[in-house]
């Protein structure tokens, strides 16, 4: 089916869901954000859309090589996308890096099918009501293939090892006008802004329920945001800097809450409000 159409019919099923959800206004929090929950998931998840787009565009030859990405390894041998996600970020030989999911595809558009990295980049992440990006609808349709997978971010070697150790120092760094940082949110247990519980990412059992469902299918936005959006979305909360899509501090964070996750299973595409 065409991508369009199937960015279509998931903004029209979040925009549904978004719409429904107001009728549960009146009710009190706590009850509100659990009826509000069951109702998305009793009336699908938009993302499975996207999902299916990122499935053409895999086995689309595109670029200046006319090659798809079938043969774009991520981590468990070319084209094998069976749980991969799983156990990402990892470290690859070839490019002597730990590398998320993102950072992945995007060296194999490059380097398979010869697109321009930094057209790529500008075009990543869509815009509120926008139609998904081809970088989401990818994300997507990897991530969903690890669903039901033990979560398994490797630490089998020093650059992860390493990666994990600077993922944790950003996670704790205070910064920007109010001296946040990410621990600030996440590192406490029972804290909430507004009706929102703030999970408490330093615990294995609520990194885990957090890191699984991510990716996920945004119904306010009606979008599927990526890891990579998730993390620039939390710095720019913070007031912090942007943080650069792609970039190592990105992998490094990503790496520390997949860790702190691991022995999880995978739940992703999730569906948030």
């Amino acid at each position: 089916m065409n991508k369009r159409v199937l960015s279509t019919l998931a903004l029209l099923m979040g925009g549904a869901l978004l719409s429904s959800g107001s009728v549960l206004a009146a009710e009190s929090p706590a009850q509100g954000i659990a009826q509000y929950r069951e109702m998305l998931n009793e009336g699908g998840n938009p993302a499975d859309l996207t999902v299916e787009a990122g499935k053409e565009l895999w086995a689309q030859k595109s670029g200046p090589k006319k090659v798809s990405l079938e043969k774009c390894d991520l981590g468990m041998g070319p084209g094998v996308v069976k749980g991969a996600y799983a156990h990402m970020p990892r470290y690859f030989k070839d490019t002597n890096k730990v590398m998320d999911l993102e950072s992945r595809l995007l060296y194999c558009m490059v380097n398979l099918q010869g697109m321009n990295r930094d057209d790529i980049v500008k075009k990543a992440i869509s815009k509120s009501g926008e139609y998904s990006s081809d970088m989401e609808s990818l994300v997507g349709y990897v991530v969903a293939q690890s669903k039901g997978v033990k979560i398994a971010v490797p630490q089998t070697n020093q650059h992860e090892r390493d990666a994990y150790a600077r993922g944790k120092e950003i996670f704790f760094f205070r910064g920007g006008p109010y001296d946040f940082a990410c621990a600030s949110c996440h590192s406490v247990s029972g804290q909430r802004i507004r009706l929102q519980d703030l999970p408490n990412l330093t615990k294995p059992g609520p990194a885990r329920e957090a890191y699984s469902t991510w990716p996920a299918y945004r119904v306010s936005q009606g979008v599927l945001r990526t890891m990579q959006w998730r993390l620039q979305d939390c710095f720019r909360q913070q007031r912090m800097p942007v943080l650069k899509y792609g970039s190592q501090a990105s992998i490094d964070l990503t790496v520390f809450l997949g860790v702190n996750a691991n022995g999880g299973h995978m739940a992703a595409p999730g569906l948030k409000r």
